[in-house]
């Protein structure tokens, strides 16, 4: 193996992989069925910076979730201004939406996909560069937005055959009004349990106390348990959304769990927010979450603006989509020039093939033997062989390798031999 001029072998920074073969091919079906569902539900794509100034996931993640407080790439450039590689897509498109102006465009649906970086301890399904598609609906407070991303969601872990595979947690964070009540019910329970908090949660329990209920730590489990719900300081407004999103759900065939302790991670979500998990994928079970945060914009100073969305892990998917159901790679057609003499000969027909959208494999050197060789490892449907002989009579010979065939066919006539329909 390769060493740096430090010393050190070559090989992945801890976290992060190298994608191909099989998981690329994984990779791209799922990337295509989800564009594919994408565009069905009338979005369109989006593609931000792979980095921001720090300030954009300052601002919106908050300083007491697990993203800002201990998971960001923040490095400071030569110009000493501090930039984060993006942790999520949510804050950089909702900064995408105030920097173009877009509020004059409203509703925007977006989705987007690409790589997010998190310093995390790296384990099955969890990975410091890792890949996500996200989906947003901004400018639309009705439930109607709600339902509608779900309904994406849904229709994607279906058309990936997971749905049997996944539950669909949901609950209601409320409106501002029904936060505030639970916050002061939550700040007077777990004050009274001080002396048992982890340290995070006591350093939540001032700041964002419904944090405190995504606790992993056992001992806040515990406490957690016997905690006020939520559902009991709803108001009538939060009570007839909740309610809206539901009917859209059972209207749709869409089954799901209300969990009442689901909070989401990050500061910004209110009213809907919900997680697609499954049971096999040990601890790391959630393979698409997401939720409502109507405030975040108007918190990163754009107008007070509607937003709701998703983002699924393609690591986690990969994991479960079935390798039946993804495509196989298309099989090449192997040119084979016979001799020296055919090798221009060889190069101009794989490019016309090629033109003509075929896929072609050409070796660059060997005998004949070798270059056959070279086309069964290809897998290749079938290998052109082009030498001195045929090309005086205007021909080829095509070497079916599924039936053994041979046929000398006229150059003339090629493009109608290699067509589907014949």
């Amino acid at each position: 193996m390769a060493k740096s001029q430090t010393g050190r072998k070559l090989q992945t920074v801890r976290g992060t992989h190298d994608i191909m073969g099989d998981q690329a091919r994984t990779f791209r079906f799922i990337n295509q069925t989800f564009q594919d569902i994408a565009r069905r539900f009338g979005h369109r794509e989006i593609s931000t910076p792979i980095f921001e100034f720090t300030e954009v996931f300052n601002r919106t993640l908050g300083e007491t979730s697990d993203v800002v407080s201990k998971e960001m790439y923040t490095f400071e450039d030569r110009g000493g201004e501090s930039l984060t590689l993006r942790p999520e897509y949510t804050a950089g498109i909702s900064r995408a939406f105030i920097s173009n102006g877009l509020q004059q465009s409203l509703p925007c649906k977006f989705f987007a996909f690409g790589p997010m970086f998190r310093y995390e301890r790296p384990q099955k399904g969890r990975m410091r560069q890792f890949h996500q598609m996200d989906v947003e609906i901004l400018g639309v407070p009705e439930p109607q937005a709600d339902i509608e991303v779900l309904a994406i969601a849904a229709t994607l872990l279906t058309e990936l055959g997971l749905m049997d595979d996944v539950t669909l947690e949901i609950n209601s964070l409320g409106d501002q009004e029904s936060r505030n009540a639970y916050r002061d019910a939550l700040v007077e329970y777990f004050t009274g349990h001080k002396d048992r908090l982890s340290e995070d949660s006591l350093a939540r329990l001032e700041k964002n106390p419904m944090r405190i209920l995504d606790s992993k730590d056992d001992g806040d489990r515990v406490l957690v348990a016997d905690a006020p719900r939520i559902s009991d300081y709803y108001n009538e407004p939060t009570r007839a959304f909740f309610d809206d999103v539901l009917a859209g759900l059972e209207a749709l065939g869409i089954k799901y769990v209300i969990n009442e302790r689901l909070v989401r991670g990050l500061d910004y979500y209110s009213h809907t927010a919900f997680e697609f998990i499954t049971a096999k994928l040990g601890a790391q079970g959630t393979v698409l979450a997401g939720g409502r945060y109507d405030g975040l914009i108007e918190k990163m100073g754009g107008p007070a603006t509607a937003g709701i969305g998703w983002a699924a892990g393609m690591e986690r998917l990969a994991e479960l989509v079935s390798p039946e159901l993804v495509p196989a790679e298309i099989r090449p057609i192997a040119i084979v020039p016979v001799g020296a003499a055919c090798q221009m000969a060889a190069l101009k027909l794989a490019q016309q093939l090629r033109s003509a959208g075929h896929g072609v494999d050409m070796s660059y050197r060997g005998n004949m033997g070798k270059r056959m060789k070279r086309a069964n490892k290809a897998n290749a449907v079938m290998a052109i062989l082009i030498g001195e002989d045929e090309l005086a009579r205007g021909a080829v010979t095509v070497k079916n390798f599924d039936d053994g065939s041979q046929t000398e066919v006229a150059l003339d006539q090629l493009m109608d031999h290699l067509s589907p329909e014949r």
